[in-house]
């Protein structure tokens, strides 16, 4: 069966990619404690470019694939999980990226803020998935968590979005933005 990415985030209200997020099955890689460990010979760059022995991954479907089975550890280390081995995997800084973000509002008029991934994955900020602001003010790195750990970095365009709206809802002074019924700051250390 041909892969059908989901349709474009921007004409999609909050129930649609909220269906969207839960029509997507994952493997159950939290579940998943194998004793055998390896080297998967494999390592994102800071660009979000996938890598195996050298090589670029090239192949979206590949990339989604392997994407599907990451966890990232409290240690901050990634693997790939099989139900019998799992493999580190070199990150330089997130696993994943943010490529696009769109604000809606959830039946009670709460603010929500939905996330496309470089992987075709939606991810709705909140509690399960916090935003994160890294590095310091004059270079900031902002993150929203995916599954199991792992963390999509918004490119360029993505924070563009994502700082405009915060500058259209914050109060003067503060650079924060609500989704999911939580507050969180842009600014690193705020």
């Amino acid at each position: 069966m041909p892969y059908e990415p989901p349709p474009d985030l921007a004409g999609l209200s909050l129930e649609q990619i909220a269906e969207a997020v839960a029509a997507r099955k994952l493997p159950p890689v939290e579940t998943w404690q194998p004793d055998a460990a390896a080297d998967s010979l494999m390592r994102i760059d800071a660009g979000g470019r996938w890598f195996h022995d050298g090589g670029e991954i090239r192949r979206p479907a590949m990339v989604r694939a392997f994407a599907s089975l990451l966890r990232r550890d409290a240690d901050g280390s990634h693997w790939l999980v099989l139900p019998h081995e799992k493999q580190s995997i070199e990150v330089e800084d997130a696993a994943l990226v943010a490529i696009d973000m769109q604000e809606r509002t959830d039946g009670a008029g709460r603010p929500a803020l939905a996330f496309r991934l470089n992987t075709d994955d939606l991810v709705i900020a909140g509690p399960d998935h916090p935003i994160a602001a890294r590095g310091d003010a004059d270079v900031p790195g902002i993150y929203v968590t995916a599954q199991n750990g792992v963390e999509a970095k918004l490119n360029r365009s993505t924070y563009a979005q994502l700082v405009d709206h915060a500058l259209a809802v914050s109060p003067p002074g503060a650079l924060a933005v609500e989704s999911g019924g939580m507050r969180f700051a842009l600014v690193p250390g705020a």
